[in-house]
């Protein structure tokens, strides 16, 4: 079996169940939409779902909650309450950076609060719980910039190493962070690919700046402290020392 073959059984065994996840999404619809009221413009999936970047051992769907610009509250409110409601609701709920994660069927779904910055457009304020402030963005320009950057195989091996080693490293922080390492890399080559990755991330992930392609404003790598960063990088090049593929990431 050749490295390319061994990885892409793994992306085989751990693809998520899209059907599954949008079926969980469907059954808690009711809850979100009572939560939001007239206020609540659209739940949409979003994440890796829409991105095609999914594992099925984390997060099986990110619904992403539009709200209107006259919601009221503070949009540390508006995160709260949806926690508040949700947990009420009889659901198993853990509170996240941006996101509200709950449990629905069997499967994970990470709720996202968004405020619409205006009646129009995609663009939307979202509560950053870790750093308690908030920050703007576009969830269509994620999911574009993801889904046409053709590292989509390399994202998934990553995210199942990244859960394997224990890391603390957001999804987009890790996009940004594989499709930034492979620029001209050859498209296909997954395991050449993601030592290519795995290189980077020792070398480079302490000291790189990564910026929200919807926010220019918005340094995504600065949400990460040295030594959570210093970890990635240890662990990256340890990983890069391993004999075997089965070593790496199983």
């Amino acid at each position: 079996m050749t490295a390319d073959q061994y990885l892409r059984g793994l992306l085989q065994t751990y693809a998520v169940n899209a059907s599954e996840a949008m079926a969980a999404g469907r059954m808690i619809y009711p809850v979100l939409k009572k939560w939001g009221n007239q206020y609540l413009n659209s739940a949409t999936f979003s994440g890796s779902l829409a991105k095609g970047t999914g594992i099925s051992i984390s997060t099986d769907a990110d619904i992403f909650l539009s709200l209107s610009s006259v919601t009221p509250g503070t949009l540390s409110d508006i995160y709260s309450s949806l926690h508040q409601y949700v947990a009420a609701a009889g659901y198993t709920t853990r509170k996240q950076n941006v996101s509200i994660g709950v449990s629905v069927n069997g499967c994970s779904i990470d709720l996202v609060p968004g405020r619409r910055q205006s009646q129009y457009g995609n663009d939307h304020s979202l509560y950053r719980s870790r750093a308690g402030t908030w920050t703007k963005t576009n969830v269509n320009t994620h999911i574009s910039y993801v889904k046409n950057s053709k590292r989509t195989e390399e994202i998934r091996i990553l995210k199942l190493w990244r859960l394997r080693h224990e890391l603390l490293m957001s999804s987009f922080y890790l996009e940004l962070a594989v499709i930034d390492s492979l620029h001209y890399a050859r498209v296909g080559n997954v395991a050449d690919n993601v030592l290519r990755v795995l290189e980077h991330l020792r070398d480079n992930i302490e000291s790189v700046r990564y910026i929200d392609p919807a926010n220019s404003n918005n340094i995504v790598s600065d949400d990460y402290t040295r030594a959570e960063k210093a970890a990635i990088a240890t662990q990256a090049g340890k990983s890069l020392r391993e004999k075997t593929w089965q070593e790496i990431v199983w």
